[in-house]
């Protein structure tokens, strides 16, 4: 597989505005096909015509998203320190990264599965499932659960990739893995007839072949060799895993209350009913696919933000950080403007009942609305990330959820628009806390 992978710059060069779009596209096609996954279960669920199921799938992909989704943390981290130490320290540096990645991967892989009896069946009541919903949620959830290993080391093998500009590999991976996906899971519940539990075993077998494809590209040739060589007690003992460790846990505690903000949507949503539930289920897939587009820009930002912290160039890091969000507000535009003229026709052909797509059409305002809300706030996640500045990443998100917290008190009255109001607000004070951030912290850096 080719990479974008490129020569270090040399430090204080001049910009290349070109590498932007030769990372952000490849990872916007690369998170589209992601989203697949969650957009294609609701689709082939809305052809079994029963919205306790359809409302089930979103619950189970729900409470994935906190569980493995809140490991993301491994993937984030992971990239940004291996571009900084490319930048730094070379190949060999980027390996010990990975291999530290890996260990802590595995560690939280097994440690999840020990505590299968007692998180899964508390998340899903705390998701607001109940009765027929909560019912085909446990079965889809019974299996996906033993995915957990091969999520959690994905998520490391991914983000050495992204860290290395390998964005060709991991978009081939990516689209690969989906297509394993959506196609087992047409065949398991439309072609087999397994249900919701088909949902499940798709989704398990995917996420094996996905760590069997990125495990030997990332093995092979003289890589591989480096990196096994990697694999010692120095780069594993406390002392060189301690930074590693600090920049994730601030990742962690940051996207768990990221999570947070995500399940009281759907349990809110839950709390409305199993129609508004399932319509809000369709939003926010739809959300999901809009942040994933737009987390291309993410992604370039903590490439080229980080090598530029490696390279200790203030003025090409504050540039990049210009570049990347001018071309991001064009694709927030775009993406507006596809909702405005094709959500209706796409909303309707996921809902699974008439009463689901009056629901969901009811509010299309706000996938309009939602990819400006989103799009600062998504690169200046890049750029915290790539410059491991994940402390204040941590009280930017804590800020943004007491405004969430706030907003949804103040709304109720107003029912589900109060609720999608609250969340784009959400978006948008992420952002503005990031932007006051900023400048104080380049100069802490940067001199």
């Amino acid at each position: 597989m080719t990479s974008t992978h490129s020569a270090k710059p040399a430090s204080q060069a001049p910009i290349d505005t070109r590498i932007i779009w030769a990372i952000a596209l490849p990872a916007m096609v690369t998170n589209v096909a992601t989203a697949l996954i969650g957009v294609g279960d609701m689709w082939i669920v809305g052809r079994l015509d029963d919205a306790a199921t359809q409302g089930a799938v979103d619950v189970g992909a729900r409470l994935f998203a906190i569980l493995f989704t809140v490991m993301n943390f491994l993937k984030m981290g992971t990239t940004g320190l291996v571009a900084q130490s490319g930048e730094r320290d070379g190949k060999d540096a980027q390996h010990a990264v990975l291999v530290r990645g890996l260990a802590v991967a595995l560690a939280i892989g097994v440690g999840l599965l020990l505590l299968k009896p007692v998180l899964l069946p508390n998340l899903l009541v705390a998701l607001g499932a109940e009765q027929n919903v909560l019912s085909a949620a446990t079965i889809y959830a019974e299996i996906r659960y033993w995915t957990a290993p091969a999520v959690m080391v994905n998520l490391a093998l991914m983000g050495f990739l992204i860290g290395r500009r390998q964005m060709t590999a991991v978009l081939i991976i990516e689209v690969l893995y989906n297509f394993i996906n959506v196609g087992l899971g047409l065949w398991f519940v439309l072609g087999l007839n397994w249900g919701i539990a088909g949902i499940g075993w798709s989704s398990f077998v995917a996420e094996f072949a996905k760590l069997a494809m990125v495990g030997a590209l990332v093995l092979r040739g003289s890589d591989g060799r480096s990196l096994l060589q990697a694999v010692n007690a120095q780069n594993l003992r406390w002392g060189a895993l301690r930074p590693f460790l600090s920049v994730n846990r601030d990742l962690f505690l940051r996207t768990v209350i990221l999570m947070l903000a995500l399940a009281a949507l759907t349990r809110l949503s839950a709390e409305r009913g199993a129609v508004t539930l399932a319509a809000n289920g369709i939003i926010y897939q739809m959300f999901v696919l809009t942040a994933l587009f737009l987390d291309g820009f993410e992604n370039a930002a903590q490439v080229l933000n980080g090598e530029r912290v490696g390279a200790k160039d203030r003025r090409g890091f504050a540039a990049y950080i210009r570049a990347i969000l001018l071309r991001g507000m064009g694709a927030a535009a775009l993406l507006s403007l596809a909702f405005a003229i094709f959500a209706r026709p796409l909303l309707d052909s996921f809902a699974a009942t008439n009463a689901v797509a009056e629901a969901a059409r009811a509010n299309i305002v706000w996938l309009v609305i939602i990819p400006f809300a989103g799009l600062a706030g998504f690169v200046f996640d890049g750029v915290f990330v790539g410059a491991s500045w994940t402390r204040a990443l941590l009280l930017s998100m804590a800020g943004a959820s007491l405004v969430f917290a706030a907003s949804l008190w103040l709304t109720w009255p107003l029912g589900n628009i109060g609720l999608w109001a609250s969340f784009a607000l959400f978006l948008a004070a992420r952002a503005g806390i990031q932007a006051l951030m900023i400048p104080g912290l380049i100069k802490r850096d940067f001199g």
